[in-house]
């Protein structure tokens, strides 16, 4: 099995976008890139700690690419938009990719550059991409949130 961890906005979508794809073993979220240790939600809302909501995702690469995880990852989401996802605004909803590996590293640059010369956006990506840091799991009650609670 192998890591990745994204951020894409709320963390409640994005995981359950995630868990759809066949060839993940295993999702929770989180906070990242932040300077605090043990963020709590709180703490993220109210941008004191620089983190980003992500799901982390456990995969098989022998079933799902990194290449295909970072295919969902663009189509989720609007790369475009600084700290803001929807309704959602702030740098806990920034978009970025945290790297595991160098190949992860290789990976997402060229996918980010080659997606901005499509012409399918009219703005820059302002996706960040960043070695991944500690990761600090988020409560309880947001793991697997819209299949506890619903899609709202």
């Amino acid at each position: 099995m192998e890591k990745a961890t994204f951020g894409a906005g709320c963390f409640w979508g994005i995981e359950a976008a995630f868990r759809r794809l066949n060839g993940i073993t295993f999702t929770s979220v989180g906070y990242m890139g932040g300077h605090f240790e043990n963020p709590i939600y709180l703490d993220v809302c109210a941008r004191i700690t620089g983190h980003a909501e992500v799901v982390q995702v456990e995969y098989d690469p022998l079933v799902v690419s990194y290449d295909e995880l970072l295919t969902l990852f663009w189509t989720i989401h609007d790369p475009t938009s600084f700290n803001r996802q929807g309704p959602d605004r702030g740098e806990q909803y920034r978009s970025v990719i945290f790297y595991h590996t160098s190949e992860q590293e290789a990976a997402a640059n060229q996918s980010k550059e080659k997606l901005q010369h499509t012409g399918r956006f009219d703005k820059d990506i302002v996706t960040q991409i960043e070695p991944a840091s500690t990761y600090w799991l988020a409560e309880d009650y947001h793991q697997q949130y819209f299949e506890k609670k619903g899609r709202r």
